[in-house]
């Protein structure tokens, strides 16, 4: 930044919850100035966040409406519910301020397309909070399979077993439910937490075809271990128009943690991605490396206003379509199944308790490995396979 260009000036709407995060990468960028952290929003009182405290003159709002008119904000981070994303991205960018807004962006194709058309009308930008998107490992796997390291890819999986207690799913109205005020949340595996495994699968087969990967089907079977309205546990196949199926096998009901991993199969070998910690391992490696180097999103957003043309934007919008039409599909799914009994063990007391679906980890493991759904595996426990076609 020059002496003769104010820094930008940022708000983040949605300042609590994983609002904190975003709150703790702009810090430095503020003390830097490469940025003016100028407002928070939320509808409760601002947490405090000892790694990123508020600089003085930072004004604090509960509406984002008169934020945007006191602040005037030049990028705006929206870390609020999924279900609120449109109409505030929509006021932002007619208050003249570009995106960061976190994923998922928007809950179907219909909202995907008004927010593009948002974005066409005003000349602004929307980045979108797949971060792991930005990761060197990410680029070196694709490089590598360019390269033929695992022959022709014949598969795409990514399998992540995680764990979350009762207390997760009273964090807020909208935490595990399918709508809310008669509109969709999706607050699932598939769509909240885990959505970077499934981006990340999307940007490999968008690498190997060389376009957007255009899913055309969905093979679906979801599962809960609570009486919750979404999935907690899920094994997703996707069909595209060319390229191999992508299959997604996911938990939040693990009995022991998979952080997250890609596995690229192919005719001459398998490569694997661990996204969440940029480590990856190769044919031929004998161990698995880690690829050092994250670019921010935020800090993207930044270098790309500042040179349009020679800085693309890692996680547009437009990117995330496929993303989107996959929830569209999703929204009709019936009811996951409920699991209880003896294929669950309850670990913990209060809001500290975690359920575990016995064995889950091993299932999903062998569903990614054979790009197969449980039903297809004879589990004992396992739901009719739900199908959609997708339009477009």
């Amino acid at each position: 930044m020059n002496g003769h260009t104010p820094p930008t000036r940022v708000a983040v709407i949605g300042a609590n919850g994983h609002g904190r995060w975003h709150r703790r990468v702009i810090a430095p960028l503020h003390a830097a100035g490469r940025l003016r952290l100028v407002a928070l929003v939320d509808v409760r009182p601002v947490e405090d966040e000892p790694a990123a405290p508020v600089p003085p003159g930072v004004g604090v709002f509960t509406e984002h409406q008169a934020m945007l008119a006191a602040a005037q904000p030049e990028v705006v981070v929206i870390c609020t519910p999924p279900h609120t994303h449109l109409p505030i991205a929509r006021d932002a960018l007619a208050a003249g301020a570009d995106l960061l807004l976190e994923k998922p962006p928007v809950l179907s194709l219909a909202e995907h397309e008004e927010l593009t058309r948002a974005l066409a009308a005003t000349g602004r930008v929307a980045q979108v909070g797949f971060q792991a998107l930005g990761s060197a490992a990410l680029t070196a796997l694709t490089d590598a399979l360019a390269a033929g390291r695992v022959g022709t890819v014949t598969g795409i999986a990514t399998v992540a077993a995680w764990q979350r207690p009762d207390a997760y799913y009273v964090r807020s109205p909208w935490a595990g439910k399918r709508t809310l005020d008669g509109r969709p949340v999706l607050d699932g595996a598939l769509a909240n937490p885990l959505a970077h495994a499934v981006m990340q699968c999307l940007a490999v087969a968008e690498v190997l075809g060389g376009a957007s990967p255009w899913p055309t089907a969905i093979e679906v079977e979801r599962y809960r271990v609570r009486p919750i309205e979404v999935e907690d546990t899920a094994v997703l196949r996707v069909r595209f128009r060319a390229g191999p199926p992508v299959l997604a096998a996911v938990t939040l009901a693990a009995e022991e943690f998979v952080a997250g991993e890609v596995v690229v199969t192919g005719t001459t070998g398998r490569a694997v991605l661990e996204y969440p910690t940029d480590r990856l391992r190769l044919p031929g490696d004998v161990v698995t490396r880690r690829v050092p180097g994250r670019r921010g999103l935020l800090e993207n957003l930044l270098a790309h206003r500042a040179d349009p043309d020679g800085v693309p934007l890692i996680a547009p919008l437009a990117c995330t379509a496929p993303f989107t039409a996959l929830l569209d599909a999703l929204r009709a799914a019936p009811e996951p199944r409920l699991l209880d009994g003896d294929l669950v063990a309850d670990v913990g007391e209060g809001g500290d308790r975690v359920r575990h679906l016995r064995g889950i980890a091993d299932v999903l493991r062998r569903t990614a490995e054979r790009g197969a759904l449980p039903s297809e595996l004879a589990v004992p426990w396992a739901t009719p396979v739900y199908r959609a076609e997708l339009a477009g």
